[in-house]
């Protein structure tokens, strides 16, 4: 088995020693909110659960920005530091060792990007370190929108994934927070599955209309999609 799970284009990731491992779904999330954002002037950003660092490196390789990137597990913060440092963008992210209870940064955010450590409710594995990474014993959503209101600058915008099922209580927490969402793209795994993963991206401005979109990641031949190998074809050797 290779040490990595995805190489790109221009770093690859290593995961020997990390919690959560290198998915397409934190791909998705890192290409989608990276196109969003290249282009507004960007100027600090941060990455919540940064895991192998995999988020901050593709928001840094589209956008001129300086990445706060912050973890709880403290191999993950190693492994993604090394993996920062041997990047073309280690002097633009800063990797930090603490959680997001115990952040207290003097500064508001233009970006804020989060693959969350948790499916509330969800089944649990009886590996204790898979749990601190992957489900709800260390944030709570309510939590983690609460930190964001309360730093994400009044032109900043926010990108969060979920689980497809915690979509419509992720709709409740932000209007009982004064966040707005401006748009979602529901994804699934082929034509025939249905959605898996929301991301959304949400402000604390009021958007005229939410606008929704769909991707699906394999047709029915289970090739990448078009929709999907263009997202990727800038990170992805394969595509």
């Amino acid at each position: 088995m290779p040490d990595y799970y995805f190489q790109f284009k221009q770093f690859s990731i290593q995961q020997d020693k990390c919690a959560m491992k290198v998915c397409t779904d934190a791909c998705i999330l890192g290409a989608f909110t990276a196109n969003k954002m290249n282009g507004p002037v960007i100027k600090n950003t941060l990455d919540i659960g940064s895991g192998t660092g995999l988020l901050s490196l593709m928001l840094a390789q589209k956008i001129n920005t300086t990445i706060d990137s912050i973890e709880i597990n403290q191999d993950a913060a190693k492994q993604a530091a090394e993996n920062i440092s041997g990047s073309p963008w280690s002097e633009n992210i800063r990797v930090i060792h603490i959680s997001l209870q115990d952040f207290t940064p003097r500064k508001k955010y233009d970006l804020i990007i989060c693959n969350p450590p948790f499916y509330e409710n969800d089944l649990k594995s009886n590996d204790e370190i898979k749990n601190v990474a992957k489900h709800d014993t260390t944030l709570k959503l309510d939590e983690l929108i609460s930190f964001v209101k309360k730093y994400l600058d009044i032109e900043g915008n926010f990108f969060l994934l979920l689980p497809f099922h915690r979509t419509a209580y992720l709709d409740r927490a932000a209007n009982d927070h004064g966040l707005f969402i401006h748009e979602k793209l529901l994804v699934k795994q082929s034509p025939t599955h249905n959605y898996f993963r929301s991301i959304t991206m949400l402000s604390k401005n009021k958007p005229e209309t939410v606008i929704i979109n769909e991707l699906i990641v394999h047709d029915s031949e289970r090739q990448y999609t078009p929709m999907f190998q263009a997202l990727l074809k800038d990170y992805y050797f394969k595509l």
